[in-house]
Order: C-alpha cells, then structure tokens, then sequence
C-alpha cells in the first residue's frame, strides 16, 4: 500500500508509519480505575503502530463514565500509567493519552456525585456501574465555577501525562460525552456564554484544548471528533455550521491533529478534513477483520484525504498489524467476550505472525 507504511512527521516525532492504535477502553483496572500491571504488557505489544492512542482516561472522579474505566488524577494512577508508556517506549512505540470527562453518561454508583452536563437533559439509557444496569439520572448543570475546574482538570492531566513520559494528548470531544454533549443544541440549552449559538456551544471545548495547548504545546495536543454520530443519545441538526467554527478556533490555537470518528457525517467529515491544515486522523477499523478489506479501507481513507488512520478491533486482535498488512497476512479474529473484562485472556494472548509461524512447524 503506497504510504501506509512510510515514516510521516507528527507531533515533533517520526511516525514509521501512518498506522494509529484507537482509543478503546479494556477494562483492565482496579476499582478505582488504577492500570493494573497487565496493561502495560498490551500496549508495548502494539508498539509497532505509528502511534498508540490510550484508551479514554478520566481526569477526575467525577468523570467517569463506566465501571473499571481508566483514571489518572492521583500519584498511583500516574505511577502505573508510567509504566504503561515506559514500556511502549522501550518496544519502539509512540503513545499519546486520551483524556475524557462522560459528562452526563455517568451515574452516582461509579463517584458518588450527581452527574454533570451542560443542562439537565437526561439521556436515554442505562448506566454501565459495578452491579446492575441502572437508568442515567437527570444531570447537574455545571456552573460557571465547575466549567473552570472542569478545564483545570484537563490541563492538570495532560501536564501529567507529559511529566510521566506520553508524547502527547488527545482530547476526547466525541461519542456523546461532555465535550460533545456541549456542542448539541439538545443536550446544550444553555443561557450564557456556553449556549445558544454555534460560537457559544464550541467555547467550553475550545477553552479545555487552549488550557491543554498551554500546558504541553499545541504540536503535541488533538482532539477527536464525531459529527453527526448518534452514540450516547446524541442528536446534532446543525453539525454543518457548528463543526466548521470549532475546526476554525482549534485551527487558531494550532492543534497537531484531529482525529474523526468512524459513523460520523461522512460528507461533513470530508469539508472538515479539507478545512484542516495539519494532521487529519480517521477512524477506518470498524469493517470486517480481513486483510484485503481492510487494505481497501485504509487506502481509500488515504486517497479521501485522510494523513494517519486509526484500527480499534484490528489493533485489538493483532498486535503486529502494520506487519501483517505489509505483508498481507491473515487477521486474528477478535473475542468479544473479552473486550471490556477479563485478565490476559482476550487481551495479551494473541499471537503474532512468529509466534503462529513457529506453531505450524512444530
């Protein structure tokens, strides 16, 4: 595949390639969504992507959206994700930290808060907690003072991140959590300077990726987006005018990526590709597992605009996946029953081509 697997400038480092390991929550953690050891081992499995994105980390405990979620707001939190980037850096790989607040996909039983959202629009839904799958309840308003905090959280995390090694942030503002739940005019009935029109939705947003800019440079700060797409409850009638002027202020700020969602507005994703000036980063992992299709995918993600492009379940299932695209090797099938739970099972035993080599000789 022509460019897939050539080096490409991003964030002040060297891509070896524009393949990049999504975002995707394991559920490998303590209660208190500490990593367990494990983690480590499965990212630095997976160091030969161009780049790792971790899976969505919380800044505080008011973040957290699901049971054994990922945290980094306390010293041991930063202790084991220090270890996790430690060892992907010392397997070869790049890895960037995802930084998410759920907003209004939360529940009192994971922190013992009300949730918190733009408004009090309740999402349809149940709640993924420690027992049972509860109703979401109707979310708290964050105030003036909380939508501060709520940035400073932000900053502190990624300036965390950077401290213990990650080579940089990205911010996650997609999938129906609090920064896109702020750019909705559903789930965004806001009064002040945080709703209304398409410059008062985008500023709570674009005031968190400014604040995280700040705090470790803007070459090594992104954002993922989603458009359009309906995970989590979420309804966006006027994407087409709200998108285009938070590409235009997280242009100003001069953000190294955006990275788009697969399921969202295809079209609308193409004119914000072209409106970007730098990295572009779509998501194309969501097909069949299979070489060819997959192939297909990323070349036409490429030829559509697209700089480095993103494999959840591929990634997932195949550690050595830009080898196997390379040479056009089978895919591992993936174990759904292992996606979100579990130790090293579904997680860190799946082979790779030597291994599976070796297993046919012998």
């Amino acid at each position: 595949m022509s460019g897939l697997f050539d080096p490409v400038p991003f964030g002040g480092l060297t891509l070896p390639n524009r393949l990049v390991m999504s975002p995707m929550g394991r559920g490998r953690t303590t209660a208190d969504g500490t990593p367990l050891p494990v983690m480590a081992e499965y990212y630095a499995q997976r160091a030969a992507a161009g780049l790792i994105i971790s899976e969505a980390t919380h800044p505080s405990p008011v973040a957290v959206g699901h049971a054994h979620s990922v945290r980094l707001h306390t010293a041991e939190q930063a202790r084991a994700w220090a270890g996790i980037v430690g060892a992907v850096h010392r397997a070869g790989g790049r890895m960037y930290l995802q930084i998410m607040h759920a907003g209004r996909i939360s529940h009192p039983d994971l922190h013992g808060e009300t949730p918190v959202a733009p408004s009090a629009v309740r999402a349809d839904g149940t709640a993924r907690v420690f027992r049972g799958r509860p109703a979401y309840p109707v979310p708290r308003p964050l105030t003036a003072d909380d939508i501060d905090a709520t940035v400073e959280d932000f900053a502190r995390c990624a300036r965390t991140a950077a401290d213990i090694g990650f080579d940089g942030v990205e911010i996650h503002g997609a999938n129906g959590y609090l920064l896109h739940q702020f750019l909705s005019p559903v789930t965004n009935v806001r009064d002040d300077e945080y709703g209304g029109d398409a410059e008062g939705r985008i500023r709570f947003p674009v005031e968190v990726a400014r604040a995280v800019a700040a705090e470790i440079g803007p070459e090594r700060t992104g954002i993922r987006l989603s458009p359009g797409f309906p995970l989590n409850d979420m309804s966006e009638p006027d994407r087409a005018e709200v998108y285009p002027a938070l590409l235009d202020a997280l242009d100003e700020l001069g953000l190294g990526h955006v990275h788009f969602v697969a399921g969202s507005d295809t079209d609308l994703v193409h004119e914000l590709s072209r409106r970007w000036g730098r990295t572009v980063v779509v998501n194309v992992g969501t097909g069949p597992l299979d070489t060819d299709t997959t192939l297909a995918a990323a070349g036409k993600a490429l030829t559509d605009g697209a700089d480095l492009l993103s494999f959840g379940r591929q990634f997932l299932a195949n550690p050595d996946l830009p080898e196997r695209l390379r040479v056009r090797a089978p895919l591992n099938a993936w174990d759904p029953r292992f996606f979100y739970e579990g130790g090293s099972r579904g997680y860190t035993d799946y082979p790779v081509l030597a291994a599976s080599a070796a297993g046919v000789t012998d």
